[in-house]
């Protein structure tokens, strides 16, 4: 039995096939413009702003795109800012001149903080020994002059081999006071006492010192501290007009900022479209895939029955 081909069906699912390619490719045109639509659209475009303290402006090119961008205050508003920036910068040549002051005073508790290092690098007992060491230096050549002065009136008077005043055993046994002459032994007891009391101030003087060097330190930390505060309070002034003076500006800037945030509005829109229309296009083009596909089917259904009948005709 010859085989038979449904060429009715195969003709119509080839017409219908080629009909969905030319509406695929009508369509794909007509998302072309779309695309060129949205991009055209997502071009930046600024709108022009005009406030009580200033207006925007912005300068395209031949071809419509921005090229340039600025602002101008108000001119009430720009006499309020630059007479804000003169009270600043009187203020900034102030705060110069404290600051080459701090330079000296800085030496100076450099100085100071020195100096009392090197108090405080003895100890009170060294400070008290050095003392009573420097004083007893003083007094050595006084003591030697007043002793040779003793001697030679005894001398002249015969009493220097005079002695007195010893005692016997005590009851525990102890040996007692040996006897000495009255002049001398009274002008060694003075000096022992003067050597006392040396050493009393001697005591005083390492503390004194201590505490003094102490002094010295804080006094130099409170001068390059007082120093620094002096010219943070210069400061204040500058940075106060500075801050005002920038104020006015901002808000002769404002007009620009709101325009550039209407025109990037323009954009996120654009992009919005543009977005939407890649989605669809991906959608369509896996359409066109399939129309492909069923005509590659239908041919491959077609081949196989004219394969045939040229056998028979051809004797296989």
């Amino acid at each position: 039995m010859a085989d038979t081909i449904d060429y009715t069906g195969l003709l119509g699912g080839l017409i219908s096939t080629a009909g969905n390619i030319y509406g695929l490719n009508q369509l794909s045109s007509a998302q072309q413009q779309a695309g060129q639509l949205a991009a055209q659209q997502s071009q930046f475009r600024p709108v022009g702003v005009t406030t009580r303290f200033g207006r925007s402006g912005f300068q395209y090119g031949p071809d419509g795109r921005l090229i340039g961008a600025g602002y101008q205050v108000a001119p009430d508003v720009a006499a309020m800012r630059e007479a804000l920036m003169g009270i600043s910068g009187g203020a900034l040549q102030q705060a110069q001149q404290q600051q080459a002051m701090q330079g000296q005073v800085n030496q100076a508790a450099q100085g100071l903080f020195g100096l009392g290092q090197q108090y405080i690098a003895q100890t009170p007992q060294q400070a008290a020994q050095q003392y009573m060491a420097r004083q007893q230096e003083l007094f050595a050549p006084l003591d030697e002059r007043a002793l040779a002065q003793l001697q030679t009136s005894q001398f002249r008077k015969g009493t220097g081999g005079l002695a007195m005043g010893a005692t016997g055993e005590t009851p525990m046994g102890a040996p007692g006071l040996r006897a000495a002459n009255p002049a001398m032994e009274a002008f060694y007891n003075a000096q022992q006492q003067r050597n006392a009391q040396l050493a009393a101030q001697a005591q005083q003087a390492g503390q004194q010192q201590a505490t003094f060097g102490q002094g010295l330190l804080g006094g130099a930390l409170n001068l390059q501290g007082g120093g620094y505060e002096a010219q943070q309070r210069a400061l204040a002034p500058f940075s106060s007009g500075f801050g005002q003076a920038t104020g006015v500006e901002q808000a002769g800037m404002q007009p620009l900022m709101t325009g550039a945030q209407l025109g990037a509005g323009n954009v996120e829109a654009a992009k919005a479209l543009l977005a939407s229309q890649s989605a669809s296009a991906l959608t369509d083009a896996q359409r066109n895939a399939a129309a492909i596909g069923g005509i590659q089917n239908v041919g491959s259904v077609l081949a196989d029955p004219v394969a045939k009948l040229i056998g028979k005709l051809f004797g296989g």
